[in-house]
């Protein structure tokens, strides 16, 4: 047998019907889903052997999961036996806040340029999406709506190179909004803000975009930290 062949290991049955390139975004995707849902915490081991027969994968496509996950740091490998969920520093979420800040506002402001009435339309739709999850209390379906009409607002800027900085950070970024259970505040804040594109009024944009990354990074913060220094977990 080949170095490569015995590296690869035995393909299960599921790796035998999908495509080798499927397979490992279905095993990233689950993984960072996991992450940013909660069932695994900052600290929690990330075993090869264990995530492998968890998800009926061979362990090649869950080792190259943890590296785009360490990549895009969601986990850290304090030893090479070792991968662990990562605890985010307080100064590691603050400098995220702050990068989402000039982006996102930047993002906000070519919105308010660029949308026509097809795209202002789609925004009210994930608004009206956004209220009905909120009125159920599903925190994960309004998580996924208000990442939603985050994508929209940054797809209508039409900046390749916005896009491509905001790409990497998309799971973290994901991951701190949902620290904020404040739902209706969230909503009203959205609401504004897809107003204020509407409006065409680009400062306003950029005003709104900008005050409300604060009110989640403060609201985030008092979350995850309370008044001290801490890291997550």
């Amino acid at each position: 047998m080949s170095g490569s062949a015995r590296e690869r290991g035995p393909v299960t049955a599921t790796e035998d019907r999908q495509p080798l390139a499927a397979t490992r975004r279905r095993v990233l995707d689950e993984l960072r889903e996991r992450i940013l849902t909660g069932r695994l915490q900052p600290g929690d081991r990330l075993v090869e052997r264990e995530l492998a027969e968890d998800l009926g994968v061979s362990r090649v496509p869950v080792r190259e999961a943890i590296r785009s996950l360490e990549a895009e740091g969601f986990v850290a490998v304090p030893s090479p036996r070792r991968v662990v969920v990562r605890k985010l520093a307080r100064v590691d979420v603050e400098e995220l806040f702050e990068i989402r800040e000039a982006l996102e506002s930047l993002a906000a402001g070519r919105a308010a340029e660029r949308a026509g009435k097809p795209e202002l339309r789609q925004l009210e739709r994930l608004l009206t999406e956004s209220a009905r999850a909120t009125q159920g209390g599903d925190g994960m379906e309004i998580n996924a709506v208000n990442s939603r009409l985050h994508d929209e607002i940054i797809a209508i800027a039409g900046s390749r190179l916005l896009t491509t900085m905001l790409h990497p950070l998309e799971g973290q970024l994901r991951w701190l909004t949902s620290q904020n259970e404040h739902w209706d505040e969230l909503l009203e804040e959205h609401r504004r803000l897809v107003e204020a594109i509407g409006s065409g009024d680009v400062a306003r944009a950029r005003e709104y975009a900008a005050e409300h990354v604060r009110v989640n990074r403060e609201v985030t913060l008092r979350e995850l930290f309370g008044d001290d220094e801490r890291s997550v977990g």
